[in-house]
This record gives structure tokens, sequence and C-alpha cells, in this order.
């Protein structure tokens, strides 16, 4: 992280809520923000800001690879945070971003895990599934098993 200072190792640190007991229970510490790379890089101002372009020009282009997966096939969200992780290693804003990310994750699969919502899910998707069969016996019904093409005729 630029901080206008030309000292090597430095490192930007974000406090967080949890407590030393609570860290000592069992929970797990996240790593430090700020710059992961090589210490001989951070020595060198202009080593270092060479290796941040650098990782921002491949996380720009693996960012930009996913974007065009989301209307292309392909795994565009995988992609996108695959390139975020790059830009991760390097850019505070962007270990703000994944661990925010990382936290709605588990929220929403501790809510998918909750026996109410399951439920709820499993009767929706019964409910989808017997609407779209009666549709299919409705045009069945009325149209009959056709098949597109005249196999008769040759």
């Amino acid at each position: 992280m630029n901080t206008g200072r030309n000292e090597p190792g430095e490192v930007a640190v974000a406090t967080d809520d949890i407590g030393t007991d609570q860290a000592a229970d069992g929970a797990k510490e996240e790593r430090a923000l700020g710059s992961r790379a090589p210490e001989f890089i951070k020595a060198r101002r202009l080593l270092h800001v060479s290796w941040q372009v650098g990782v921002f020009v491949v996380g720009l282009a693996v960012v930009a690879a996913g974007a065009a997966m989301l209307v292309l096939p392909g795994p565009g969200w995988v992609v996108i945070f695959g390139g975020m992780a790059i830009w991760a290693t390097e850019f505070v804003w962007a270990q703000l971003v994944l661990r925010w990310t990382k936290r709605k994750v588990t929220e929403a699969a501790q809510r998918a895990l909750d026996p109410r919502v399951r439920r709820r899910n499993i009767i929706l998707t019964v409910i989808g599934l017997v609407i779209i069969g009666a549709l299919c016996a409705v045009y069945l019904w009325q149209f009959g098993l056709v098949m597109p093409w005249s196999i008769e005729n040759q």
C-alpha cells in the first residue's frame, strides 16, 4: 500500500472487533492487509510500483475475461473472483472486497442450510415441477407428440 513513505516492509493493518479471548477460543484470525510482494521487491520503490502495475494488469485481464464469460459460455463469476484474488495479493481495497464477499457467501450458505428455508425451497420446487408437468400434459393432449421432421418421405 502506498503511504507516501519509502520504507520497506510497510504493511497496513486493519483493526477488527474480535477480542483477544475470542481469538484464543479458536476464531480464525484474518491475515493482515497489504502487499504480499516479496521483501526484495518491496525494498525498491520502482520495482514495487512495477510489481503493482503488473499485478493490476494481470488481474484486470482475468476480471475482463470473467466479465466476458458472463455472456459467453464459461464460469464467469468464478473467474471474476479469481481476478479479485489476484488483485488482493497487492491492493487493500481488493482484500476488503474479498473479505466482505466471503462473509456474505458464508451467511447465505448458513441461511440455505436452515431447515425451514430448505423445506420452503423443496415445496416451491415440487410445485414448479407439478406446474411444468401439467403444462406438458396439456400440450401433449392438445397437439400430440409430432416430430418436426418427416421420416416417411425418405
